[in-house]
């Protein structure tokens, strides 16, 4: 009822300026959208699930605080000395912290769904990489229920060795499956106990030091005969690599884009904190000798022996869980996205597929020689994310606007060190394991590429562009492709300097900026004249510091001359997607470019008209205002702008403001709050403000009292009836008054209104 009351409200008072009218129906759609389809929190209600405790640190810091805690540290300290396996401990959790945000930076820039690593990858790499990365990690998370098992009936020889290995495990995977078939939470609530006899396993050790003052292991160096210190680094790596267990129940969570960061560091960062403590402890409580030769010293150092073996056996099963947890929902995304047949997707197929890899993968006797290719498909899985997050930044893509940002040379970095290690640990078994994945690519992908190569240099950049070109014309657009694509009409470049760098910075690097004149004329008389035109614009964009292309065309008449340049310009996917015009005095120009934009929105182009003022924005701009109405599907293009333009290094620090206009209280409080949600979902900060329309008030005379402070202004633009444009283009002038520089905006691609 509310809806139809303002839809009815909405129309007469601001016929004049329809982008402007009262109430933000569009917005109103949006919220019951989200309302209805419950993917969104906060005022819209979430839906129900795991939460970062329980759904993302408990697996993920149990299956960090696994076996090589436990048997391999000691080791660690005894071969290398206390420092020296310190650094170790640093450097290896530095690259699971860096894979950390990378995690989190991608975990916030979408809607997270099942599958964990695979569905980022997927969606980030396409599904040919994905499903290349998905297919061994599913396999990699069954085996390593295997392995688990094969670890726990190990450590409970020492207590009883006569014990059979290949039936124990075997129980122990029928076991965890069991437990894992009773869904996610009881599972995970199931871990809560084995958390508690690890934390007391680590308590009994602590207990074991207290009042020693003095260590029984050299600082700095190790055993004499000891192993390399990068032989020793890659024993200790696959203690860190347990993040993804969390990451695997992406779909279970509440809300994955806060969930995921939250429970992945707080594990990082608390798994950090152990491995820095136990090296020292163990230093302390046994010599050199013990550390060697000893797997389980900590019950020669613990207070309370007891307590250590069911710790161990509490990170082994643990672990075992958290696996056996990830692998089914990998593949149900795996069957989803139809990588995998669809059949084995369904949850208890799923389930029943991994239990029985793992079953299958027991009845060898003895994985020691695929373990290592196992690890190898977690640490590709590393190395891509890092990478996703990293080019992704670098990209400076537009749809890339997570809530949590990585570096991009950090992200790099740690995919750099993520294949490295691979390397290190075994470069065979890496050398297996990338095989493996590019063969899985290729099956998937079905196609081949040929290149020919002349010149080292032109024949290399031709190539890799016509293959580019042809890639992009192959690939489905989609809202989150857009790239502002801007094709500029300057008029005299020399006499526009503030509007090409206004060009400049809206474009912010994501797209392709084309700097064209027209000059009215004989091809014949003026062919001449638009080459050396060409390169002057050339030359002032390269003293301005401006990266763009120039192009001068000859045309017979001015209108005609800019749609047809519009459609000629560009090439494959990166043809120009928006013409921009400056400001004109003269009010038949104006007209003209009105007549233009109607014509360019029925070609699928968007079109700015730029009025710029210098010294609103020429001393340190603060402040963009953005005026969000509802009705032209305009107002995802302002905000898009907006926050390119906030992002550029001159307009760094402004303050993105979004303003709207209502016509009652209740009106302005259903806006105010379907405003904020807007910006919610779409990563933007700005600041919200809904004007109250009061009696005899006009639209004109709000905009220009709120915005008169402002650096820029952006504003929708209508399409006018044809015949109509003189009298809308005055009431243009009177919109924009005495504002600041302003920018209107006419969204005419075929995504309006799913830009965000």
């Amino acid at each position: 009822m509310i809806t139809r009351r303002m839809g009815a409200e909405v129309r007469a008072p601001v016929r004049a300026f329809p982008e402007f009218s009262v109430g933000c129906p569009a917005l109103l759609r949006r919220l019951r959208y989200t309302q209805r389809m419950g993917i969104s929190d906060g005022a819209v209600g979430e839906k129900t699930g795991l939460g970062a405790f329980l759904g993302v640190f408990t697996p993920s810091i149990l299956t960090i605080l696994g076996v090589i805690l436990f048997l391999r540290t000691g080791w660690v300290v005894g071969n290398a000395g206390l420092m020296p396996a310190l650094a170790i401990v640093i450097l290896a959790n530095c690259i699971t912290l860096a894979t950390a945000f990378s995690i989190s930076a991608i975990a916030t820039n979408m809607q997270v769904g099942s599958g964990g690593a695979y569905y980022m990858l997927s969606r980030s790499l396409g599904l040919e990489i994905g499903g290349a990365i998905g297919i061994p990690l599913f396999l990699a998370q069954t085996f390593s229920v295997t392995l688990y098992s094969f670890g726990f009936v190990e450590s409970l020889r020492f207590m009883w060795p006569d014990l059979p290995l290949v039936p124990v495990a075997a129980a122990t995977v029928l076991g965890v499956a069991l437990i894992s078939s009773r869904g996610a939470e009881l599972a995970l609530k199931a871990q809560l106990p084995l958390l508690a006899l690890v934390f007391l396993a680590l308590l009994s050790l602590i207990g074991g030091v207290l009042g020693v003052e003095h260590l029984s292991v050299s600082l700095w160096s190790g055993a004499e005969h000891a192993p390399s210190f990068w032989v020793i680094f890659a024993v200790f790596f696959p203690a860190v690599t347990g993040i993804m267990a969390g990451v695997s129940l992406s779909g279970d969570l509440r809300n994955a884009a806060r969930d995921i960061p939250r429970g992945t560091i707080a594990a990082v960062l608390a798994g950090f904190a152990v491995y820095l403590l136990v090296p020292v402890i163990l230093a302390i409580g046994a010599d050199q000798q013990a550390l060697l030769s000893d797997p389980l010293v900590w019950l020669k150092v613990a207070a309370v022996p007891m307590l250590v073996l069911p710790g161990l056996w509490g990170a082994i099963l643990s672990s075992a869980m958290g696996s056996m947890l990830g692998a089914p929902r990998t593949l149900e995304a795996l069957a989803e996205d139809g990588v995998a047949p669809r059949w084995t997707g369904k949850p208890g197929i799923a389930l029943f597929l991994s239990a029985s890899v793992a079953l299958a993968a027991v009845l060898l006797g003895n994985l020691n020689a695929v373990a290592p290719v196992l690890t190898m498909f977690f640490l590709t899985t590393y190395g891509m994310i890092n990478l996703v997050a990293g080019l992704e930044q670098l990209s400076g893509a537009p749809s890339f606007r997570p809530t949590m940002r990585v570096a991009w040379p950090i992200a790099l970095l740690a995919a750099v060190a993520c294949f490295a290690v691979m390397f290190l640990i075994n470069h065979i078994a890496g050398i297996i394991a990338v095989v493996a994945e590019f063969l899985i690519y290729s099956v998937l992908r079905r196609r081949s590429m040929t290149a020919t190569w002349g010149d080292l240099r032109y024949g290399a950049l031709m190539s890799l562009a016509r293959f580019t070109l042809l890639k992009l014309r192959d690939l489905p657009v989609a809202p989150r492709n857009w790239r502002p694509h801007i094709l500029l009409y300057a008029g005299d470049v020399s006499r526009r300097t503030d509007l090409v760098r206004f060009a400049a910075w809206l474009n912010q690097g994501r797209g392709i900026l084309t700097i064209s004149r027209l000059l009215v004329g004989s091809l014949a008389d003026r062919v001449g004249e638009a080459r050396e035109e060409k390169e002057r614009i050339d030359e002032l964009m390269r003293n301005w510091g401006l990266v763009g292309f120039a192009e001068v065309e000859v045309v017979p008449k001015f209108e005609d001359g800019v749609i047809a340049v519009a459609q000629a310009n560009g090439i494959a996917g990166i043809a120009s997607n928006t013409l921009m015009f400056g400001w004109s005095r003269k009010a038949e120009r104006r007209e003209a470019q009105l007549r233009v934009i109607h014509r360019a929105t029925l070609l699928g182009k968007s079109s700015l008209i730029c009025r710029v003022r210098p010294r609103s924005w020429q001393e340190r701009p603060g402040r963009i205002d953005v005026w969000w109405g509802g009705l032209q599907n305009n107002g995802d293009m302002l905000l898009l702008f907006a926050y390119l333009l906030s992002v550029n290094d001159y307009w760094r620090g402004a303050k993105i403001h979004v303003h709207s206009i209502a016509n009652d209280e209740e009106m302005r409080r259903h806006t105010t709050e379907s405003l904020k949600e807007m910006l919610h979902d779409s990563r933007i900060r700005a600041r919200t403000e809904v004007s109250l329309r009061s009696e005899g008030s006009d639209v004109a005379s709000i905009i220009q009292k709120v915005s008169r402070e402002a650096d820029v202004v952006f504003l929708g633009l209508s399409d006018p009836p044809p015949g109509d444009e003189a009298e809308y283009a005055r009431r243009l002038e009177n919109l924009i008054g005495d504002l600041p520089t302003v920018i209107l905006v006419r969204n005419g691609s075929e995504f309006a209104g799913k830009l965000l």
